[in-house]
């Protein structure tokens, strides 16, 4: 059995083994390119191949980022292993050990001192390891020194029977006489909107609206809350990732948390999105308190997720 850098002959053959051992998390060819071959910090150097007698058996992706990502630049102490799998024929006989050496070695070579387990923005695909769907994979990690910690969830929601509650009514209505608005997005709230998210929430989240704006989608997805004085205080939109049901990212100025806005806020893209013909509302990760709110309004945790990372 070798270990390989990955080439794009092993393509086809890559994604046919992924569809067949993460099948909580199935890929197209297309979404394995987007997301993998076309990230910025795509590296062959860092994605293997194993392989036994021309079968492919294994494959692993590392990531080290190249590029600045926002305000977190480069990160150059931490790496990520986005994924990697191992036929079932194949399991117990050291593959996926040797694939995550590996990674290690040469992810330390190049001054990563944490590594982290999917949870890679701006193109991951799973925020951790699936409690449920992948319990052999935290057995696999725990043995090799990886360490968990917090929990985050996957979260969904029906929409073909929702109506704005006569509580939220009642609650937009005095979130309205005290002298906020909610409005569909407009060109005009552009540059306040984005200087907005990058001082409350970061830079990820200026990016996904940013994106939006350059599509041209930023009216239909976006939704903003104004206060008296036409300030941008609260903020939600959905499509991120070209999904017109995945919702968020969602959040609101804390001076003004007491008033109740993220709630009225969330019900009016309900709405919004039901008005649309969008009947179903899902997001890949929230964390605890997040998922309280997101219970308080109907939504169901369909996965956990554990984040583990490594010293190396």
């Amino acid at each position: 059995m070798e270990i390989l850098n990955y080439n794009q002959s092993y393509e086809k053959n890559v994604v046919e083994l992924w569809n067949k051992t993460l099948i909580a998390d199935a890929v197209t060819l297309h979404k394995f390119r987007k997301q993998i071959l076309f990230d910025d910090n795509f590296d062959p150097d860092l994605c293997f191949v194993a392989v036994e007698n021309d079968r492919l058996v294994g494959f692993l992706l590392a990531t080290k980022r190249k590029f600045p990502y926002l305000e977190r630049g480069l990160e150059p102490t931490k790496g990520w292993i986005n994924v990697v799998f191992v036929d079932g024929d194949y399991r117990e006989k050291g593959v996926g050990t040797q694939l995550v050496n590996k990674a290690e070695e040469k992810l330390k070579a190049l001054g990563v001192e944490t590594v982290i387990l999917g949870a890679y923005s701006p193109n991951y695909f799973f925020p951790g390891i699936d409690k449920e769907s992948y319990q052999a994979a935290i057995h696999f990690f725990d043995q090799l020194g990886y360490q968990a910690g917090k929990e985050s969830y996957s979260m969904c929601k029906d929409l073909h029977d929702y109506q704005i509650s006569d509580e939220t009514q009642d609650r937009l209505k005095k979130a309205q006489e005290a002298g906020f608005s909610f409005i569909n997005f407009d060109y005009s709230y552009s540059l306040q909107l984005l200087e907005f998210l990058k001082t409350e929430f970061g830079g990820g989240w200026k990016r996904n609206a940013l994106i939006s704006m350059q599509n041209n989608t930023a009216e239909d997805c976006i939704l903003l809350v104004l206060d008296a004085k036409q300030q941008i205080v609260g903020f939600c939109m959905r499509m991120i990732d070209g999904n017109p049901m995945r919702f968020g990212p969602i959040g609101v100025k804390d001076e003004v948390r007491n008033f109740g806005i993220g709630g009225i806020l969330f019900d009016v893209m309900q709405w919004e999105m039901k008005k649309r013909g969008i009947y179903h509302l899902y997001f890949v990760s929230t964390d605890a308190p997040g998922r309280r709110f997101y219970e308080r309004h109907g939504v169901t945790a369909i996965r956990t997720f554990l984040d583990y990372q490594k010293t190396i």
